[in-house]
């Protein structure tokens, strides 16, 4: 693979934009503070493997993020789950068995999302009653904001984005930082990742077992990186 394929594949061009309009693929460059913005998913999770590490990760540098999480590991690790709820982190649907969009018949791949999507809000009204810590931001959360939806692999049709957008808000990225790619060095996937980062930005990893080797190199060098820059990290709220 050509640096230039690989570039292209870390910041995916505009064309992707509009082909599947309504989506959202960046945030707000800025927070109240003035200062620019990153907002850092996670997808695949939860595991007992790698996202408590990933969430040591973020308290050191006060980072918050968004955790799109498949329905299976939320039955096998809800603790993981409300452990990021509890730090003040947002958690999103990733579908129930990670089926791609364009392999799977319509109405299975949506029951799968509403199964994910009973799992989070029974999640999060346990987390609301009994953590004191969650009350207040799991409360607004619930009240005021659309469940967050990435679809598996970013795939897609235009049937499913007309269908799910009046009750989630479907999330996509503008920085692949590609953890998840064997082909790619460690120390590769942070130069790209680095490179391709603006104020704005929705960056995606993956708090999974195949991401574990990049992940766990390139984490902590993007936190540490623009945290020295003067940016701040925040979930897509």
């Amino acid at each position: 693979m050509s640096w230039l394929e690989a570039a292209l594949l870390t910041r995916p061009p505009q064309l992707l934009h509009r082909l599947l309009p309504g989506a959202e693929w960046r945030g707000p460059a800025a927070g109240p503070s003035g200062r620019p913005r990153l907002y850092l998913t996670f997808d695949d999770g939860p595991i007992p493997e790698e996202t408590p590490w990933v969430l040591a990760q973020l308290a050191e540098h006060g980072a918050k993020a968004t955790f799109f999480c498949v329905g299976d590991n939320l039955a096998r690790y809800p603790e993981i789950a409300c452990a990021a709820l509890a730090a003040g982190h947002r958690l999103g649907n990733h579908t129930q068995h990670h089926r791609s969009a364009w392999q799977t018949p319509r109405a299975e791949y949506l029951a799968g999302v509403a199964q994910c999507q009973q799992a989070l809000d029974s999640l999060l009204a346990v987390s609301t009653t009994v953590d004191q810590k969650l009350t207040a931001n799991s409360q607004q959360l619930i009240a005021n904001e659309k469940p967050l939806f990435r679809p598996p692999y970013g795939r897609l049709t235009w049937p499913l984005l007309r269908a799910l957008r009046p009750g989630f808000r479907v999330v996509q990225w503008s920085v692949l930082t590609r953890d998840y790619d064997p082909r790619l060095a460690p120390a590769e996937c942070l130069h790209l990742t680095l490179a391709a980062a603006r104020p704005g930005d929705i960056l995606v990893f993956h708090d999974s077992r195949k991401a574990s080797a990049r992940l766990r190199y390139v984490l902590p060098r993007v936190l540490a990186h623009f945290a020295r820059r003067g940016y701040e990290f925040a979930s897509l709220t």
